[in-house]
């Protein structure tokens, strides 16, 4: 049985145009160059340019989807179950060819509201038979991973452990089952400064807690086990620089995921293209611009279905178009990056874009009995 699984951030699904009192992202410049005499005047405007960006937006989320040609998608980002099912049946169901359903999601610990998600090919599976269990509620101490970095941060072991979640998700398929293990771990602080070794430890801890998770879920089989951890792991242990040399970086917050444990089917691409995410900034430290391409996205199989990876690929067509597509392309002038195609209609120079990460897909031969 082939099987092709997806990994997607799709970079703040929500119904709100402020995350509390903050804007979003999109919204913000165009918001910082009006003046209003009354507050609810800008409110309107707010709302009006925030729908207006996240239309287009979404349209070219959506052609991403619909690209992996997913069976099962696991997504990041997004902000209600019934935000979900909209996009899907609005804009993912008006460009893709396969009808998703069996759509999960349960409210976790961000404090923007942002959670891990699932879909799955409508005809994959009978109705009402995937099962999802959250473990929002998980503290250090009952997944045994506190530490005393951790009580350098003030955090106690009864704390929350997942900055969202991590969402269990068995899919029954004929005579055998495939359990997703969906996890968005902490950010690295969008890269500002040392965050992302500030943050290590809070990455270790929850990559130790899914560990110990997957372990506890299958008992001493889950080598043998039918299971993948999907999402968005907020570190990387290859970093491209600006020539495209590869450049290990070990350790990282997620080490402990790889120890004899899964496997990283992007390990099988050339190095150049091993990334799912371009990350450009001015270091204060260096005083100059510092770019990489790296991977922040991954579907890691478990021991039983190392071999049966088929094909992985990486879908680059909604960034936007100040990233380099080929980090080893020493040529970054703005000539040249505008010029270079292979993007979806009305992707811009920095917005609109499908997300600020890529999906990453994997095609499974999926045995049964």
């Amino acid at each position: 049985m082939k099987l092709r699984i997806a990994t997607f951030n799709i970079e703040n699904l929500s119904s709100r145009w402020k995350f509390a009192e903050v804007s979003r992202a999109e919204v913000a410049p165009a918001m910082s160059l009006a003046e209003f005499a009354q507050p609810k005047e800008r409110e309107v405007a707010e709302r009006s340019v925030a729908l207006t960006v996240e239309d287009d937006k979404r349209q070219m989320t959506a052609l991403a989807i619909a690209e992996t040609r997913a069976d099962i998608i696991a997504l990041q980002e997004v902000d209600s179950l019934r935000v979900l099912e909209a996009f899907f049946a609005n804009y993912v169901h008006r460009l893709a060819d396969i009808r998703y359903g069996h759509f999960k999601l349960v409210a976790g610990n961000d404090r923007r509201g942002i959670d891990v998600a699932f879909a799955a090919r409508r005809n994959l599976t009978a109705a009402d038979s995937v099962v999802a269990k959250s473990y929002r509620e998980a503290t250090f101490g009952d997944l045994g991973v506190y530490d005393h970095d951790l009580a350098e941060f003030g955090i106690k072991p009864s704390d929350r452990l997942f900055n969202r979640d991590c969402l269990t998700v068995t899919v029954p398929m004929h005579d055998t089952s495939l359990t997703m293990f969906i996890c968005h771990l902490k950010s690295m602080s969008n890269g500002k400064g040392d965050g992302r070794h500030a943050t290590m430890a809070l990455r270790r801890a929850e990559s130790r807690g899914v560990r110990r998770i997957v372990e506890e879920h299958f008992g001493p089989g889950f080598r043998d086990a039918n299971w993948v951890i999907a999402g968005d792991l907020n570190d990387y242990r290859l970093r491209l620089k600006r020539s495209g040399q590869a450049e290990e970086t070990i350790p990282s917050g997620i080490d402990t995921l790889f120890d004899k444990f899964a496997y990283n089917p992007v390990e099988t691409l050339a190095p150049h293209e091993r990334w799912t995410h371009y990350h450009r900034a001015w270091s204060h430290e260096e005083e100059r611009i510092v770019e990489e391409h790296v991977q922040l996205d991954y579907l890691l199989v478990s021991p039983a279905l190392k071999d049966r990876v088929r094909d992985v690929q990486i879908i680059r067509r909604g960034l936007p178009y100040r990233v380099p597509l080929d980090p080893r392309d020493p040529d970054r002038t703005i000539p040249k990056l505008a010029s270079t195609a292979d993007r979806y209609p009305r992707v811009g120079w920095d917005r609109p874009k499908a997300s600020d990460h890529c999906p990453l897909v994997i095609e499974l031969d999926l045995h049964t009995r």
